[in-house]
């Protein structure tokens, strides 16, 4: 669309039109129900809280929110291929590099990461018996940063300025010469910000899992959660560092003109390299905590302890050790040569090993068990098969001599998909209908659940199982469109239907919520019979739980407990709570890198310094503030 403003012309895309209108109708309806139900006061609480579940909660928010965004432009990529030679609305060539780079980077990054987190946040304290996360404030602070990375990402496409270098950022096209403009910013600076948070949050995640666990209880008696949130915490150490180097030497390749991936001393292949070192261990980080709610979940609704429990916690361990030793097998067709490419196609199939293990822990722990085929096992159960479609043809392409065919084929797309939808998205699902109860103190329906579960995975395979075939008949991915002498109208045709009917499932989950909250059945602390500590708290759970502390003598401890008809021992002899002060300089701190963030990527260096001094200033103000003082008084010592 053409517009003359002041005598300039300016042409604005009918899909920022699109975006900017549907923005503005959602947050004038937000606005008026907020004002009408008098919720300002709630949104005021949830912007200065540090409680743990009020944290978690903000973080499903936000995920949910941009799974429905990148779920728009998964629908608009499928919509453009389902026939040949196809010219749906504007997305084709750079419309088209934009709308795949958005969907991927939301995905990873700010769908996924957000959904676990969030129900971490709100399990693994209730689980290990913990009253908080370690360090409330950080805790804050971590989901602020999150929020300002996010936002800072989304914003990009409401100016046209959408990154266009793919959800993976290869050098040389983002440097400058290649991608000139702001739109890359976005995508750098975006993910700094909000990768700091989430090394913030795996940090407090190690310490209170290691210093916070309820008297009694062992880390050979923590639920599989737990650990599998313990291990990915590490990962994340490590991984999301190795990004924000990479990340930081881009930001310097394209702002200051240094040539650390290209150039006589630089090389594109050193970003590659960076960016899988991270990328490979992200797998594992949005699969891990996957993995541990399913067992969890297949342990309650099997009426059994899990099979195997030591080696379900040795194998967690093995697939985050050898997370860090396949990445090159992104690489086989960069030219690393055949040594490289053999060492690192045994560790890809090595990594199998430790996964099948759990698969057949899981198929043992419901044999012999009194299986209830509730929503949140129907995921479980769906998940199981799907998983491995993902991990044998995961097998496939660690041949490196076969991944020359594979590579950058929509059969790779299929194989991401299966391993991420599979483990991550249908296990987010999992433990939502799972936890609900303990996040909102309501059950969500039943009947809705099962349509939501069969009409999503149902749709899930007929996406992603027809690519595998117009994969390996060559269609390439990150590409718009093929002619009809191609011979795969019909395949695409397929999966843009699955895709649709994946959309649909979604109304399930959407109805589904309305109708629980408008009913507002109140449940009991343990409607699901469960296993663990959480649900020996009220639901929703309260800001102070265990008052008193139950003392932990073996694992499943409530199970049994229950078994024998007696109650939890408890003691008052514990270590203090974690003090939650409301505060919104974490809020405040996360914007002020927002700021930093916009000077430098329009180079308005007088903002990004303006926006530096307010997060300096932040910081001494955080450093001088005492929040013992408020809840000890500053006469006793304790100050």
């Amino acid at each position: 669309m053409k517009l003359s403003v002041f005598g300039y012309k300016l042409v604005i895309p009918t899909d920022i039109i699109a975006a900017w209108v549907s923005v503005i109708l959602i947050g004038i309806v937000a606005g008026y129900i907020i004002i009408k139900k008098r919720k300002l006061g709630v949104v005021w609480d949830y912007m200065k809280t540090t409680n743990h579940r009020k944290i978690g909660i903000l973080y499903l928010l936000f995920g949910i929110i941009y799974f429905f965004r990148a779920g728009v432009d998964a629908l608009l990529i499928r919509t453009q291929l389902a026939v040949p030679n196809n010219d749906f609305w504007v997305f084709q060539g750079e419309k088209y590099n934009e709308l795949f780079t958005t969907h991927g980077t939301l995905m990873i990054f700010f769908v996924a990461m957000p959904l676990l987190l969030g129900l971490m946040n709100i399990a693994v304290p209730l689980q290990i018996g913990a009253r908080d996360l370690a360090f409330p404030f950080l805790n804050a602070l971590g989901f602020w940063l999150f929020f300002a990375g996010s936002l800072f990402f989304n914003i990009a496409f409401f100016i046209n300025l959408t990154p266009e270098v793919g959800w993976t950022g290869y050098a040389p096209l983002s440097r400058a010469e290649f991608t000139p403009g702001a739109g890359t910013e976005f995508y750098v600076f975006g993910l700094q910000i909000s990768g700091l948070g989430t090394i913030f949050t795996a940090l407090n995640l190690i310490v209170t899992i290691i210093r916070h666990r309820a008297p009694g209880m062992s880390y050979t008696r923590m639920p599989l959660f737990a650990w599998a949130s313990l291990i990915t915490s590490f990962l994340i150490l490590i991984a999301f560092t190795v990004l924000a180097i990479a990340l930081y030497l881009l930001m310097f390749d394209r702002l200051f003109g240094t040539g650390f991936f290209s150039g006589n001393e630089g090389d594109p292949v050193f970003w590659q390299h960076l960016f899988w070192i991270f990328g490979h261990p992200e797998v594992y980080i949005l699969a891990l905590p996957a993995f541990g709610i399913f067992s969890d979940i297949i342990s309650t609704f099997s009426k059994k302890r899990i099979f195997g429990y030591g080696t379900m916690v040795a194998s967690i361990g093995l697939i985050g050790f050898l997370g860090f030793m396949v990445w090159v097998h992104h690489m086989f067709t960069v030219g690393l040569g055949p040594v490289v490419n053999t060492f690192f196609a045994i560790t890809t199939m090595a990594i199998a090993i430790p996964t099948g293990i759990k698969v057949f822990n899981w198929l043992f722990t419901m044999r012999g068990g009194v299986i209830h085929f509730t929503t949140p096992m129907l995921f479980a159960l769906g998940f199981i098969p799907s998983f491995v479609i993902g991990g044998v043809t995961g097998v496939m392409l660690s041949l490196s001599a076969a991944d020359f065919q594979f590579h950058d084929t929509h059969f790779v797309v299929a194989h991401f998909h299966y391993v991420i939808i599979a483990s991550t998205i249908l296990g987010v699902f999992a433990g939502l209908y799972y936890w609900y109860p303990k996040i909102t103190g309501y059950m969500l329906d039943e009947k809705l659940g099962k349509w939501h579960f069969w009409t999503f995975l149902i749709g899930y395979h007929i996406t992603f199982f027809p690519m595998h075939i117009t994969g390996l008949e060559g269609m390439p991915r990150r590409v718009y469109t093929y002619s009809e002498a191609d011979g795969i109208f019909i395949l695409n045709a397929i999966s843009t239907v699955g895709a649709f009917l994946m959309g649909i499932s979604m109304l399930f989950m959407i109805w589904n919520v309305y109708k629980t909250h408008k009913k507002k059945e109140q449940v009991s602390s343990d409607p699901w019979d469960g296993r663990t500590l959480e649900w020996t708290v009220s639901s929703p759970a309260p800001e102070y739980t265990f008052e008193p502390m139950p003392v932990i003598h073996s694992m499943d401890a409530y199970w049994y407990a229950k078994v024998k008809n007696k109650s939890l021992p408890t003691t008052t002899n514990v270590r203090v709570k974690p003090l939650e002060r409301d505060s919104i300089q974490p809020f405040c701190i996360a914007m002020s890198l927002f700021i930093v963030s916009t000077g430098l990527t329009f180079r308005w260096y007088w903002l990004a310094i303006l926006g530096g001094v307010v997060l300096f200033a932040l910081l001494v103000l955080r450093s001088m503030t005492d929040e013992r003082e408020d809840f000890y008084g500053k006469s006793d010592g304790h100050a």
